[in-house]
């Protein structure tokens, strides 16, 4: 192993265990608040109540007076009854959020104390420490040949993967063949020929889930054992998904703990390997499971030939390396100029904020999709202008497309015009933070009135920087006449939660105004690659409510004072309608 190789494992031992520490920390300094500041900011919920069993998906139903909490489905929480420092802690997961009513799954599948104790119980956030199995894996790439003479030297740029250009030749025939564009041709014909690791960066809107899903059907059917993976469970089932309509009679599966069975996932679902219908199979398979799933029972010891990672730009070098050791070639497929990794800690350190797909960027390997299906012409120019040297262009489908609305003369017409695909609505709010009531109510206000003009709801989505904020909006579509399916249609979530994601309409709810709060949080308000992110999740019209006064934030590092100069052009960029009014609760 070479001495670049050992000091970058040194590198990031030391970033793990700095990292598990500090998030420790962290969590307990904040279990250690008194329960009602906890619940004041929305770090906890009080006065829990067991009440029933879901019949029909198993989960257990709770039931309180008051939420006001930062939670959202799919987060890990600890429930206790008192103090979460001391008290033994019933794992769980939380499924279904309707303020008042919400279900979990039990990780610790401990339910006989809820139903013997039922009432007053308290939830706080988890803290999950996950450093053994990152330590774990970075020990066995030092110790493995696969790691000493495959991984590390990629990593660290000490061998460089070489192409069979016949094999180039054969993916590239394939996939124009199934009716790809040129650039995602060529992604799969590199990506099939390489003899080690190929990028593929794929821009918003640019099909790149459908390059995973013909690529993983080029190398199974040539009875290649591959391996799907990423960092959260929602983008490995996509990509299932994907495959299994491109290639429906190949053998795919998905691993996961119970509870990961996604509502929508159309594979089969099993524990672990050993017990799926692919155990003594040795070849020509799909199986798809996070980087933790190597590590456990569910995929302990199996092997693949090509390892596939979806979204590699929110994947960590210690996770990558945790999926690589399974394998021996490696395709990285995301985009580093969307989401970075996610950290717990505002101080972690540079590497633990840089990705695999970072990392390995720009080294002479990858290739880039630019042609996006998603974006129309108006509201793909300012991404590829700022963000993709103006090679993101909207495909033929995609560049006239407008939003088919019916405009029925109401307040909101302007706002809502077909012929106008983004707009900023200045509502030049004072000194809101991570709450605006005003923008809330124009948020619902303006969901009734594509509703009513005939925008189904599974097509608009919400994307707010808080997640008080959306659990505002949420709040105030509950008394709206809009009923529960419609509603829960409807995604309001922050950016994370809507990476990968499409709507025919998106509104953007900033919530802050006051520059001075915006200023303390410009690393994280003003994200370059968080707004890029937020505004490429519509088809057709893109709806930003805020007020103009953020744009005072002033930052005293250069950098950040440059990224709220790229926000104000990107607001910019977008049609003006100021709206005005005092304490009336539009969509009333």
């Amino acid at each position: 192993m070479s001495q670049k190789a050992t000091r970058l494992l040194n590198q990031l031992d030391r970033m793990v265990r700095q990292e598990a520490r500090q998030q420790q920390e962290q969590i307990e300094r904040q279990w250690s608040l008194p329960l009602a500041e906890r619940v004041r900011t929305g770090r906890a919920i009080e006065g829990l109540c067991f009440s029933s069993i879901n019949a029909e998906t198993g989960n257990v139903v709770l039931r309180c007076q008051s939420n006001q909490s930062r939670f959202r489905e799919g987060d890990h929480l600890f429930l206790h009854r008192g103090n979460p420092l001391l008290e033994p802690l019933l794992e769980c997961t939380l499924e279904i959020d309707e303020e008042l009513h919400l279900e979990i799954v039990p990780l610790d599948l401990n339910v006989k104390r809820l139903i013997e104790e039922p009432d007053d119980w308290i939830a706080d956030e988890a803290f999950v420490d996950m450093s053994g199995y990152y330590l774990q894996a970075l020990t066995e790439v030092g110790d493995r040949q696969v790691g000493r003479t495959r991984i590390l030297p990629l990593i660290t740029d000490e061998l460089r993967p070489g192409i069979d250009y016949n094999r180039y030749e054969r993916g590239w025939a394939a996939a124009t063949d199934s009716g790809l564009n040129e650039t995602q041709a060529e992604a799969v014909g590199q990506a099939y020929a390489t003899d080690l690791a190929h990028l593929i960066q794929g821009p918003p809107g640019t099909g790149k889930t459908i390059v995973l899903a013909h690529l993983a059907r080029l190398l199974a059917e040539e009875g290649e054992r591959v391996f799907v993976t990423a960092l959260t469970h929602r983008a490995i089932d996509n990509a299932l998904n994907k495959i299994a309509q491109v290639a429906p009679d190949l053998p795919v599966c998905k691993i996961g703990p119970p509870g990961r069975e996604a509502g929508d996932l159309k594979v089969p679902f099993y524990g672990s390997f050993d017990q799926s219908k692919f155990w003594g199979l040795s070849e020509g398979y799909i199986i798809g499971a996070t980087p933790f799933a190597t590590r456990t029972g569910r995929l302990a010891e199996v092997e693949f030939d090509t390892v596939l990672f979806d979204e590699a730009s929110q994947v960590t070098l210690p996770l990558a390396i945790m999926g690589m050791l399974v394998g021996q070639r490696y395709v990285f497929i995301g985009d580093d100029r969307q989401l970075p990794p996610v950290v717990t800690t505002f101080n972690a350190s540079p590497l633990a904020r840089t990705s695999i797909f970072g990392y390995l960027a720009d080294r002479g390997y990858d290739t880039m999709l630019t042609e996006t299906y998603r974006l129309n012409d108006v509201l793909s120019a300012w991404p590829s202008r700022t963000f993709y040297n103006n090679l993101l262009v909207p495909a033929p489908q995609a560049k006239g497309r407008r939003l088919e609305l019916a405009v029925n003369g109401g307040r909101w017409d302007a706002v809502l015009d077909p012929g106008v695909p983004a707009v900023f609505v200045d509502l030049h709010q004072r000194n809101t933070t991570v709450r605006s009531h005003l923008e809330a109510d124009v948020v619902v206000s303006l969901i009734l009135a594509l509703v009513e003009g005939g925008i189904a709801p599974e097509e608009i989505g919400v994307v707010t920087p808080y997640r008080a904020q959306g659990r505002e909006i949420r709040n105030l579509l509950r008394r709206t006449p809009l009923d529960r399916d419609a509603r829960r249609e409807i995604v309001v979530d922050t950016v994370e939660r809507m990476q990968g994601q499409e709507r025919e309409v998106v509104l953007v709810s900033l919530a802050t105004s006051n520059p001075i709060f915006a200023g303390d949080l410009a690393e994280f308000f003003f994200q370059p690659e968080r707004m890029n992110v937020t505004i490429t999740r519509p088809r057709t019209k893109l709806i930003i409510t805020g007020s103009s006064r953020v744009l005072g934030a002033a930052p005293p590092e250069p950098e950040l004072a440059g990224w709220v100069d790229l926000f104000r052009d990107m607001l910019q960029s977008c049609a003006l309608q100021t709206v005005s009014y005092g304490e009336e609760r539009p969509w009333r």
